[in-house]
């Protein structure tokens, strides 16, 4: 009796684990409608964060196909589309950024990756301010605390966390006051989006005046369960409803992408990577 539990244990597990190998290379889209008055005409807008270096077929072809086939306007990026723990290696996101800036307008946030560069220069040296201008000489626009307009009406601003608001117990809250402090205020005519890598923050991120705060960090909850959504987050918060969705406030939007690699828990159940389409039309 013990032995058929017990293999019928190993077999349950090895099953889950072929099934998150299987998922990890499994890209799924995401189309979301948002309407708003302040946009004069119409947007596809494609969101990715969270690559992790992770490659879809040789050299990202697979993604590349995919994104070629939803054909958006504009290119926003998260952040953590490399990894860095104790060393960086930046060639996977350089190279993806290369084709992508050809093609398409491409604006590009940090994520706490990237920032980590910043934070440890005796770990990193120069990493960040090679990988930062590489994506500058691509044409990529890199948003360091800073704003960028694209088009008549639309505002990018993306903000650096600090490693306080990263700590995986007793947080530093990120308020609207800090946010201006650091990014300066919100621009009220333009629609305005935030690129803002964790999703804990959609208070002061919607206080501050973001119409939209695109987020990750969280790869979706690694483990996702029908109702119960993500199980534990890369920080080990268990069931936080703000793994993966969309999330509305007083008019005001937070969209957390389920990324699209991971890093220290390789696994992804239930949980496939996304690519997030919105679709930001006029009110009518």
């Amino acid at each position: 009796m013990l032995f058929a539990a017990g293999v019928f244990c190993l077999a349950a597990i090895a099953g889950f684990l072929l099934r998150s190998e299987y998922e990890k290379e499994q890209l799924s889209e995401e189309h979301i409608v948002l309407k708003s008055d302040k946009v004069r005409k119409d947007h596809r807008i494609l969101f990715l964060s969270d690559l992790h270096n992770h490659e879809f077929g040789e050299n990202n072809q697979k993604l590349l196909e995919t994104i070629d086939r939803i054909s958006p306007e504009l290119i926003l990026v998260g952040g953590d589309m490399l990894v860095s723990k104790g060393s960086a290696d930046t060639m996977v996101p350089l190279s993806l950024f290369e084709k992508l800036a050809d093609r398409y307008p491409v604006i590009c946030g940090n994520g706490n990756h990237e920032n980590r560069m910043c934070w440890q220069p005796e770990v990193y040296g120069k990493q960040y301010e090679e990988y930062r201008d590489g994506l500058k000489n691509l044409g990529v626009k890199v948003l360091e605390n800073t704003t960028e307009l694209f088009g008549q009406d639309l505002a990018v601003t993306g903000i650096d966390l600090e490693y306080p608001y990263y700590k995986k117990f007793h947080r530093e809250e990120l308020t609207r006051e800090r946010i201006e402090k650091k990014v300066g205020k919100a621009e009220r005519e333009p629609f305005q989006i935030l690129l803002c890598h964790s999703p804990l923050y959609f208070r002061g991120c919607r206080s501050w005046g973001a119409d939209l705060t695109l987020s990750g960090h969280f790869h979706g909850g690694t483990i996702r369960l029908p109702v119960l959504g993500g199980v534990m987050t890369p920080q080990f918060q268990f069931f936080n409803p703000y793994c993966a969705g969309t999330f509305e406030q007083d008019g005001r939007y937070m969209i957390v992408s389920r990324g699209l690699g991971t890093h220290s828990i390789n696994i992804r159940f239930n949980n496939k990577p996304q690519l997030v389409v919105v679709d930001l039309k006029r009110k009518t």
